[in-house]
């Protein structure tokens, strides 16, 4: 399946692009992890990224958009592939749609998760990373706790809130996710490709996902 995953910080995007990968191989891709692996290979695109991110900037979307390219025509994709929080605006959007002409390729669904504000406030407030950059674990320290002393159940490293899952912080992100990300949910509608899921879990959505891409 190909699609786009929208939702809110904490709606569960990761998660549901996991099992969807574990159902048909389809592929989880993210703007960041494909700017870190662009930097890691040490690619033309990747070196000019690299310079906007050591210098703290935004990545400028038509070197995201070549980035994109290239990852998705990897012999990975031929399955499919999940995009988890691209696009983030409608510029991105717009270049998305000329990109999947360019390369012969076409959305089957763009997927909405519909997460009430204090859902995702209990969710990522409540979440611990593994500090260790090689592991990066989640927990949650009701559902999912880490080992009783803090430290990652994988590698013993200590399992720490983010700076960004605060409350404050987590506001913020909200309201920059509905100033910039929500418009996107309008977008596909116009294009026959929205379905929205209010489900909280994570099993149900799968579900409803395989029934509106099928």
């Amino acid at each position: 399946m190909r699609i786009v995953l929208l939702g809110a910080p904490g709606a569960g995007k990761g998660t549901v692009a996991k099992m969807l990968t574990d159902y048909d191989g389809s592929v989880q891709i993210s703007t960041g992890d494909i700017l870190r692996n662009a930097v890691k290979a040490g690619s033309e695109l990747g070196k000019k990224a690299q310079g906007f991110m050591e210098r703290g900037e935004l990545v400028p979307d038509d070197l995201i958009m070549d980035i994109m390219e290239a990852r998705l025509q990897e012999p990975d994709c031929a399955k499919g592939f999940l995009l988890d929080g691209f696009p983030r605006t409608i510029p991105q959007a717009e270049a998305l749609k000329k990109l999947l002409v360019k390369i012969n390729l076409k959305l089957d669904r763009v997927i909405n998760l519909d997460v009430p504000k204090d859902v995702i406030l209990d969710r990522l407030t409540t979440r611990r990373t593994c500090s260790n950059p090689d592991c990066q674990e989640i927990y949650n320290i009701k559902s999912k706790p880490p080992k009783p002393d803090g430290t990652c159940v994988k590698c013993g490293a200590p399992a720490v809130q983010r700076a960004d899952e605060t409350v404050e912080a987590i506001t913020k992100r909200l309201e920059t996710y509905n100033e910039k990300t929500a418009p996107l949910i309008d977008f596909y509608k116009k294009e026959g490709l929205t379905t929205t899921i209010s489900s909280l879990s994570s099993e149900e959505i799968v579900d409803q996902i395989k029934k509106a891409v099928k």
